[in-house]
C-alpha cells in the first residue's frame, strides 16, 4: 500500500508541478482526482495540490515543490 497521496484535479498547473516534484524525487504516490468525490472536493477544492503521507498533510498549494522530498520525509518521521 502506498502511503503518499496526491490530491489533485485535471487542468491544475500547481498539481502538475507537485506531481513532477514527487516523480523527480523518486517518491511513489497515488493520485486522487478530487472532482470524482464531492466530499474531497469540498475538503481540498481551493487547497490543491495536497500531499498527505500516511494521512498527515505534508504539502499544499503555496508551498515550494522543490521542498517536496524533505517535506515528505519529515511527515514520515512523525
Amino acid at each position: 500500500m502506498n502511503d503518499v497521496v496526491l490530491y489533485s484535479k485535471p487542468g491544475c498547473c500547481l498539481c502538475d508541478d507537485a506531481k513532477a516534484a514527487l516523480e523527480a524525487a523518486g517518491i511513489g504516490f497515488r493520485e486522487v482526482d478530487i472532482n470524482r468525490d464531492a466530499g474531497l472536493f469540498a475538503e481540498y477544492g481551493i487547497r490543491i495540490p495536497v500531499v498527505e503521507v500516511e494521512g498527515i498533510p505534508a504539502f499544499e498549494a503555496g508551498m515550494n515543490p522543490a521542498d517536496m522530498a524533505d517535506l515528505v520525509e519529515e511527515a514520515r518521521s512523525i
